[in-house]
């Protein structure tokens, strides 16, 4: 099962937790894996604490920091090739495993969108594949 929505993000760099969005898609799955994809250059998927915001505010500055913007080839082409570094360091996907209709994330763990090239609208896909 392929299942599409989106996001809007407000900002040139944000991160968006969608973890309850993917959690419906998966309530009826007995067994199986969840595959989380950005079908962007700019953004990425990723898996990390969701119980404290200064988490996300953390990676992003982070990046902000070690991959600054404006000194790289791309910006040549379009001004955006910290955006396209930081995506292809962190990826554009996560894979999380399904039982009994629950994704099997630790306590504090959340799936989150970063944008790092925004605000945009974002398509989000997710592929189930229910084991039997």
């Amino acid at each position: 099962m392929i299942k599409e929505f989106e996001i809007k993000t407000q900002k040139k760099y944000e991160m968006i937790d969608v973890t309850e969005k993917i959690q419906k898609i998966v309530s009826d799955i007995n067994e199986g894996i969840c595959l989380v994809y950005v079908p962007h250059a700019t953004a990425s998927v990723i898996i990390n604490e969701n119980y404290d915001p200064n988490i996300c505010t953390d990676v992003i500055n982070f990046l902000k920091e070690k991959i600054p913007e404006g000194k790289w080839l791309h910006d040549k082409v379009d001004g955006n090739a910290a955006a396209h570094i930081k995506s292809a360091i962190l990826g554009p996907s996560e894979t999380i495993p399904v039982r009994d209709g629950k994704l099997l994330l630790g306590t504090w763990q959340a799936i989150m969108i970063a944008d790092w090239d925004g605000p945009k609208t974002r398509k989000v896909i997710v592929q189930v594949v229910e084991c039997t």
